[in-house]
């Protein structure tokens, strides 16, 4: 019996996926610890509730970077030349998935994770940009016109794996990704709730801050 080394990037792509950049960049630029306040959730919609602009953008762009660079390091071993061969690829699959679990409960945080937006964005944008920018496209439409970050976060959700089913048909990627979608929608349990109560944050509100 052989061992495929290519089975490790799985558990890669989850140490990848547990760097929270929510903790990381408030730790640098000296903020309070994004599980302290607002939502409690290390994203950077919650780091946004600071008042620092700089330190939100920061957090969003690592969380994204990271899954992208995850899948994009996957594919790139993995022999993927063309980046379309690998979309059949269980591996592949199993690396998008690790590196969202990873984010939503990092090893390096006590497993306390954030909701997986930007890193969903991240991973869609390494699996295909044009997936990319149609999910991201769905996001900004809604947050700009309702500005509720969690339910622009739902709607791009739901419409993520209908875009790659759309784009390439039905392939193992499409499991992987609609598996994301179930658990950042479960992520967003509370929000939905709020949503429906009325009484969810809008984008940009400062709420319960403890400095």
């Amino acid at each position: 019996m052989t061992f495929d080394l290519d089975i490790l990037l799985i558990p890669i792509a989850y140490l990848i996926g547990s760097i929270s950049f929510a903790v990381v960049v408030s730790k640098c630029m000296r903020l309070p610890d994004p599980h302290t306040y607002g939502s409690g959730n290390p994203g950077a919609t919650n780091v946004l509730r600071t008042g620092n602009k700089l330190a939100a953008v920061l957090t969003l762009i690592g969380d994204a970077l990271k899954g992208y660079f995850a899948v994009m390091l996957a594919r790139v071993l993995l022999g993927d030349q063309s980046l379309t061969s690998t979309l059949s690829s269980w591996i592949l699959c199993g690396v998008v998935l690790a590196v969202f679990l990873g984010h939503l409960f990092p090893i390096f945080h006590g497993f306390k994770g954030g909701k997986g937006v930007a890193t969903a964005c991240g991973i869609l944008f390494g699996v295909n940009v044009i997936l990319g920018l149609a999910t991201l496209g769905t996001w900004i439409i809604v947050a700009v016109f309702m500005r509720y970050s969690s339910l622009a976060a739902l709607a791009a959700a739901i419409f993520g794996p209908i875009y790659f089913v759309f784009l390439f048909g039905f392939q193992p990627m499409g499991i992987a990704l609609l598996v994301v979608c179930l658990l950042l929608i479960w992520r967003h349990r509370s929000n939905i709730r709020n949503l429906m109560n009325g009484t969810e944050s809008r984008i940009g509100t400062k709420k319960d801050l403890k400095a």
